[in-house]
């Protein structure tokens, strides 16, 4: 398939802003259960809830670029019955809306308690929106992931691992953001966030390559002969049949070359996933942590070049047919 650059930046902004506000609410969990330090509500929560709103923001103006007619966008939301993009029209909103209150409660310090639990631990108007947050940042996941992992004629993302590999790089992204963020607003809480955004970045490439692996293996169920419905055993394409291409070909292959796909493919493992979780181990070492900044950086273009790669990796059966350009 043709990547188209405003997905990418759709994919990979929402997905570090999900992950983001996943690390801002796991934060506070950990203080309410006394296991990590407090923060300050308005440094850390407040702030942070602002960055994932202008990760979300960014990538639902990417996803207008991609639109043929953007004024209409308004009804790919009515199919949502059958469709994973509707559903993912639907949630992405909502899910910008809980951040927002989630925010604004920690900024203005509106926390009326709601409840008290049996153990003494009360909960407040943060923590209910933090819960429908984390439910719609997980809902989300599985709606962008599923756009893809439904379509059986492209094996390459019809598998359980598409949606595994959107929630981790999304995840891991998302917590080493958030933990960069943390080194002016909440150093208290730095290494707890570098850890488990290297966990997250550990597990991601576990099974990003467990993906690689698996996409290797596959075999095209068609033939050409079958592409064409023609028996003969010795068949050569002499031209794709369009002398200026066509939506097929221009939309369905993304025209690289075999040692471009290697070489995108070697980058972004090492951006995504090597270089980011050196820099982060080496601050659980004792190096500063300010090197989170830069860990956040590379890991971001890396996952640029990892989803271009997702994109580019998928083989449209139609190809079959068009083997004089694909």
């Amino acid at each position: 398939m043709r990547p188209d650059f405003s997905v990418l930046f759709l994919t990979t902004l929402i997905g570090a802003g999900q992950g983001l506000f996943l690390a801002l609410f796991s934060v506070q969990l950990g203080a309410l259960f006394a296991l990590l330090p407090p923060q300050d509500g308005h440094a850390f929560h407040a702030h942070g809830s602002l960055v994932a709103l202008g990760f979300l923001g960014a990538g639902l103006v990417a996803s207008f670029f991609h639109l043929g007619r953007p004024e209409r966008a308004w009804r790919s939301a009515a199919r949502w019955r059958t469709s994973w993009l509707s559903r993912e029209v639907v949630v992405l909103p909502a899910f910008m809306g809980t951040v927002f209150v989630y925010g604004a409660l920690h900024l203005l310090g509106s926390n009326p308690v709601l409840a008290t639990l049996g153990s003494g631990t009360a909960v407040d108007a943060t923590f209910v929106f933090g819960v429908i947050g984390t439910v719609f940042a997980f809902a989300l996941f599985l709606c962008t992931a599923m756009i893809y992992a439904c379509l059986p004629f492209l094996r390459e993302w019809a598998s359980p691992l598409t949606v595994i590999n959107f929630t981790l790089l999304g995840g891991a992204s998302g917590f080493t953001l958030a933990a960069a963020l943390s080194v002016w607003t909440a150093p208290g809480v730095s290494r707890f966030l570098a850890a488990t955004a290297l966990a997250l970045t550990l597990a991601g490439c576990a099974s990003r390559v467990a993906a690689l692996m698996r996409n290797a293996r596959l075999r095209p169920r068609s033939t050409l002969q079958t592409a064409i419905g023609i028996k003969h055993p010795h068949i050569v394409q002499k031209s794709m049949g369009f002398m200026g291409g066509s939506f097929n070909t221009h939309e369905f292959f993304h025209g690289r070359s075999a040692f471009f796909l290697r070489s995108i493919r070697w980058l972004f493992l090492a951006g995504a996933f090597v270089l980011p979780a050196l820099l982060m181990a080496a601050c659980l070492a004792g190096a500063p942590v300010a090197l989170l900044v830069p860990a956040f950086l590379v890991q971001y273009a890396g996952l640029l070049a990892e989803r271009w790669f997702f994109f580019a990796e998928a083989n449209h059966p139609q190809n079959l047919y068009y083997q004089a350009i694909a």
